[in-house]
């Protein structure tokens, strides 16, 4: 058997088909392979603890990285959780409300949206978590805690910015959408925390990823892969590019690192 390796998921577009919300059958069977090498496997996401899949729970994974690193669990154990302090939590969703911006806090225990959302895709997330009984409430919350958050804007936002600079990190995930987290944390930091935690080397680390959210650890760990589908910004510092999530593209990384046995 090979020596252990850790490996890094990230979920949207890289596990989970953003076309039909759905895992490749392919990419289970070759997950359940790397387990059996006796390798490690952590979901590394964007989101909170709060709204992960089923289907991604289902997965024989040891742990998570959630909310860009600021949440890490092994086995149901929480290793690791950057809470906001409470009046810049309130802060916060005052300023989503005073600069007429939409926008999702997120925590390991539920997500709290704005009223009246303008986002299309926002409210289709909204929908979408609705439908799926994840923890979803309003920003109006009397208990208001969160991790971190996303804002959609369609107008000059600078002073909100300049405000969110003083502690956040901004990823600029497009022209119109901001996904913010506290300083100090990031998809990156996660696998440094883990790596330290097993005692491991980031030379035994694989991350699989496709958007901007993961350029952190793309560019943390020597092998990181990156889906066909991906943008191509992370195409160009990728180690390995895989095929199209849809043409069966992790289960090929996996088998072409040899992870899986085979």
């Amino acid at each position: 058997m090979q020596k252990r390796k850790i490996l890094f998921f990230d979920i949207d577009g890289t596990l989970l088909s953003e076309k039909t919300h759905t895992i490749p059958s392919s990419a289970i069977q070759a997950l359940e392979k790397v387990k059996k090498q006796g390798h490690l496997i952590f979901i590394n996401t964007g989101r909170p603890i709060s709204t992960i899949d089923q289907c991604i729970q289902d997965l024989p994974i040891d742990g998570y990285i959630c909310g860009c690193g600021t949440y890490i669990t092994y086995h149901d154990q929480v290793l690791y959780h950057h809470t906001l302090k409470s009046e810049r939590c309130y802060e916060i969703a005052h300023l989503i409300k005073e600069n007429k911006i939409d926008g999702v806090l997120e925590s390991y225990d539920g997500v709290y949206f704005n009223q009246n959302i303008k986002n299309n895709d926002l409210k289709e997330m909204k929908e979408r978590y609705l439908q799926r009984n994840f923890p979803v409430y309003d920003m109006n919350h009397p208990y208001l805690q969160f991790d971190k958050f996303a804002v959609w804007f369609d107008h000059n936002i600078n002073d909100f910015r300049k405000n969110i600079l003083q502690d956040f990190d901004i990823i600029e995930r497009s022209h119109e959408m901001l996904e913010i987290v506290p300083q100090g944390h990031s998809k990156a930091t996660g696998i440094q925390f883990l790596v330290d935690y097993f005692h491991s080397h980031l030379d035994d680390c694989y991350v699989f990823g496709d958007s901007y959210n993961d350029e952190s650890m793309l560019r943390y760990v020597k092998h990181s892969i990156v889906m066909a589908n991906g943008d191509q910004a992370m195409k160009d510092i990728a180690y390995f590019i895989t095929k199209d999530i849809e043409e069966d593209g992790l289960a090929y990384a996996l088998n072409h690192f040899h992870l899986t046995g085979e």
